[in-house]
């Protein structure tokens, strides 16, 4: 039995498909790869395969909507869904037969109780048919009577049930957020059956790292993660330190770091990272002339010299790079910077490859994103897959000069878009539209680029502005899709605050402003934050949003 395999396009996803390909391979089980960007991918996909297939495997797509309704199946077919988007629907949830959900068990899904939403209609139908027994007419009147009196109640407790269910399922579905990494779950999977490897669990947290990345998850859940990953770790990495165990020259080994927050710095200078870094050009106000002072104070106060910082890290004196890590955080303490080192892994290829996780996640996510033409939409999704092997460290490092210039992109157009005022208030949420003929803004028509960008606009964008109302906003950023089609890409952010428990609401909001307006839009993406539109429609779907929200 053939297998096909629909992965969704995002990193977590393509860990996860390498983890099950790994698994795949154990079992000679054969399979059909095919990448999805979105429902009409998918619907495209399964059309054309339905005949040929009987299981379907689906990876970051298809928890989040009625599967059954979309792709109407035949009664044989089969889907097993992985996915890391929540809230999962309902129908998918009770379907015991199609829908098989790979999910963690300790996952609390908040599902509501199947008596709630589901009800056989049955008991509702039997009109009592009165067979005349020749009983008095009295008699009759008042069975009638009954009955009449016996529906009416029923009806009403319908109805009450309804407008329940309608209550139940719009708090259940009201918010998007996500769940554990896809690639987490497919790691679980393989060490159940006793088949994983420490390349499996490399991607496992490469997975969990991209959600991080992405600000999927809470940091709370993002150590949780880190924690539970760290013992596998630990039970895949140790080694003996004697002579016949010592490290053969093309080994791999995964080590848990507790390392610094800065973008691809071991690929790049210092200084480069430090500006290209949301976390610290944010803090520092690096698009003003004060924050490049700041930036200035902070690097004579660790007293590295310009020379050193401005070099490639690997050039750099082994003397300072011996204690950097604490030296700079000391100082970035002083600076307000209190969160600059996080937990994360550092993988070792033999003695002179090293790269941390977080390297991988932007060098995989550019490669998938690359706007330089190169061949038909999926040589991107192949690239990139295929860099997260180790055996193919030369588009690795392509991936990581993409991601770079990814990295320059985005700061660069944060910078414009706060120098210029370019985020406006619109009383519930802040608005930002980046304008046709903007620098890179054919990146930014790539859903991951646009929400990496908004992401760090906000961060930015609270900590320049003096209004402290705005601070607690979210955030509508809308980039031009396709000029000669005019429509345009947009996605909405929930608010940038310490407790924020990363739920978007811009879900719901988005479709009945759409509704309301009859706006022509495109609900393609699987993340749900996220849809084209079409840009004479934009004006009248934000006035919508605005008095929805208010």
């Amino acid at each position: 039995q053939r297998v096909l395999l629909l992965v969704a396009s995002d990193v977590d996803a393509l860990c996860a498909c390498k983890i099950l390909q790994a698994l795949f391979q154990c079992d000679h089980v054969q399979y059909t790869l095919v990448p999805v960007s979105g429902w009409q991918e998918l619907e495209t996909a399964f059309l054309e395969h339905k005949d040929q297939f009987k299981y379907f495997v689906l990876i970051n797509c298809g928890a989040n909507v009625d599967l059954l309704e979309i792709l109407q199946p035949e009664e044989d077919t089969f889907f097993f869904v992985c996915d890391s988007h929540r809230p999962i629907n309902v129908v998918n949830v009770y379907n015991d037969t199609q829908i098989k959900l790979l999910v963690k068990q300790d996952d609390d899904l908040d599902v509501p109780a199947y008596d709630d939403i589901f009800r056989d209609d049955e008991d509702e139908e039997e009109d009592s048919e009165n067979e005349s027994d020749g009983s008095e007419p009295s008699e009759k009147r008042r069975r009638f009577e009954e009955d009449v009196i016996e529906r009416t109640m029923r009806r009403r407790q319908r109805r009450e049930w309804e407008a329940r269910r309608r209550e139940i399922l719009f708090d259940y579905e009201q918010y998007e957020y996500h769940g554990t990494s896809s690639a987490m779950v497919m790691f679980d999977l393989a060490w159940i059956m006793s088949k994983d490897l420490n390349d499996m669990l490399w991607w496992a947290i490469v997975g969990l790292t991209d959600q991080w990345i992405q600000d999927k998850i809470t940091q709370m859940k993002y150590v949780t993660d880190i924690g539970i990953l760290q013992r596998h770790v630990s039970r895949h990495n140790h080694r003996n330190e004697d002579e016949e165990n010592s490290l053969s020259i093309d080994c791999m080994r995964i080590a848990f770091e507790y390392d610094l927050r800065l973008a691809l710095y071991q690929h790049w200078s210092l200084y480069e990272s430090l500006c290209n870094t949301s976390y610290t050009s944010s803090s520092l106000k690096l698009w003003s002339v004060q924050g490049q002072k700041k930036l200035q104070e902070f690097l004579a106060d660790m007293g590295l010299p310009l020379k050193q910082v401005k070099q490639k890290f690997n050039s750099m004196d082994i003397s300072l790079k011996e204690n950097l890590r604490e030296m700079i955080e000391e100082s970035a303490n002083k600076f307000g910077m209190k969160d600059l080192r996080v937990q994360t892994f550092s993988i070792h290829f033999g003695f002179k490859n090293k790269f941390s996780a977080s390297d991988i996640v932007y060098a995989t996510a550019s490669l998938m994103e690359n706007i330089e033409k190169e061949g038909p939409e999926t040589t991107n999704f192949i690239k990139a897959l295929d860099s997260l092997s180790r055996g193919n460290l030369d588009k690795l490092h392509q991936g990581l000069d993409l991601a770079k210039k990814q990295l320059r992109a985005i700061q660069q157009t944060v910078a414009s878009c706060i120098c210029t005022n370019l985020v406006i208030s619109q009383g519930p949420f802040l608005y930002c539209s980046l304008m046709e003929g903007t620098p890179d803004v054919k990146l930014f028509s790539k859903p991951v680029s646009l929400c990496l960008l908004s992401k760090y606009l906000l961060k930015s964008f609270v900590c320049s502005t003096k209004n402290k109302r705005c601070k607690l906003l979210p955030l509508i950023m809308a980039a031009p899709m396709d000029v000669e089609q005019g429509t345009v890409i947009m996605v909405g952010i929930p608010p940038e605050t310490e407790s924020s428990d990363k739920k978007n609401f811009f879900v719901r909001a988005f479709e009945k402003a759409a509704d309301s307006t009859n706006s022509r839009t495109l609900h393609n993406h699987f993340d749900m934050s996220i849809i084209e539109l079409k840009t004479e429609d934009r004006s009248k779907f934000l006035d919508a949003l605005v008095s929805l929200l208010s």
